[in-house]
């Protein structure tokens, strides 16, 4: 089994009248090569007639969001056409590659009555021989996503990406990340093989889980030593949620800055050149 290397707290930094823990990158950790950053919203609730999610229009480049609906909705909206409202249970996966605008807001309903809201967004790094790839972009609702139940209904693992004991995912990737939403209740127990040469990423979103000998709470991310191929994670006395992910890193030089993640600073003024002459799609109102 693994061993814990470091055990990194996420920080608390709201934006606007949102609730975001920002466990990645940190004053502790700046990456999980390939991934790179993790924004966490909520839980909160959202009187009705709010102003929803704050994240207007906005490009990218060189890397890919992955967006985790736990509760309330996102409305996305990009240059390339795409456009939907995915809901609680549902994920997003987009590619910026060689550059998109998107804004990500919630949708009229949810403006009008309120709720629940929490949210995640992973952004996954993209290797050199990607980066100026066709962009894309898939949402997927609850329904859509296969999931396993195991440890006799105790866990339910939502199958992402990658694969899990031979059943594929819901979303196809450009290269090899694996990704998983796992539910626990009390008292669960799972046993996950991962290859002794990937990184692994863990990100407790609620409650508590024991893994390599430690109790650790929510909102904290646990990094890993290279010291074995499988973990064993056992669920505390209340209902635990995991952002689970594993890949082998690419080990190539990240420069990031702003919306941009490319391999050298030369890329990052190209891209924000390109920007300014619209070579990202032209935004639609």
């Amino acid at each position: 089994m693994r061993t814990i290397q470091k055990i990194h707290r996420a920080g608390y930094s709201p934006i606007a009248d949102l609730i975001t823990y920002s466990p990645l990158p940190s004053r502790t950790l700046d990456q999980v090569d390939p991934f790179l950053f993790l924004n966490h919203h909520g839980p909160q609730v959202y009187k009705p007639r709010n102003n929803g999610l704050p994240f207007g229009p906005h490009p990218h480049r060189g890397m890919e969001t992955v967006t985790f609906i736990l509760d309330g909705d996102i409305m996305h909206k990009d240059s390339g056409g795409h456009e939907s409202v995915i809901t609680a249970g549902g994920v997003q996966w987009m590619t910026a590659g060689r550059g998109l605008i998107h804004a990500e807001v919630s949708s009229q309903e949810f403006k009008q009555n309120g709720g629940p809201l929490e949210i995640l967004q992973l952004w996954v790094n993209l290797p050199a021989r990607l980066k100026m790839t066709e962009p894309r972009y898939i949402g997927l609702q609850k329904e859509d996503i296969p999931s396993l139940t195991l440890d006799g209904g105790k866990v339910t693992v939502n199958l992402i990406s990658g694969e899990w004991e031979g059943q594929k995912a819901a979303f196809e990737t450009l290269s090899d990340v694996a990704l998983n939403t796992i539910f626990f209740q009390p008292g669960g127990q799972l046993t996950i093989p991962v290859p002794a040469a990937h990184n692994v990423f863990f990100y407790i979103i609620r409650g508590q889980l024991t893994v390599g000998g430690q109790t650790i709470d929510a909102l904290n991310l646990v990094e890993f030593n290279h010291d074995g191929d499988a973990l064993h994670i056992q669920a505390g006395p209340t209902d635990s949620v995991l952002l689970f992910g594993h890949a082998r890193p690419f080990n190539e030089p990240v420069v990031a800055q702003g919306p941009f993640v490319m391999n050298t600073e030369e890329e990052i003024h190209q891209a924000y050149d390109d920007y300014r002459h619209g070579k990202f799609g032209q935004w639609q109102h």
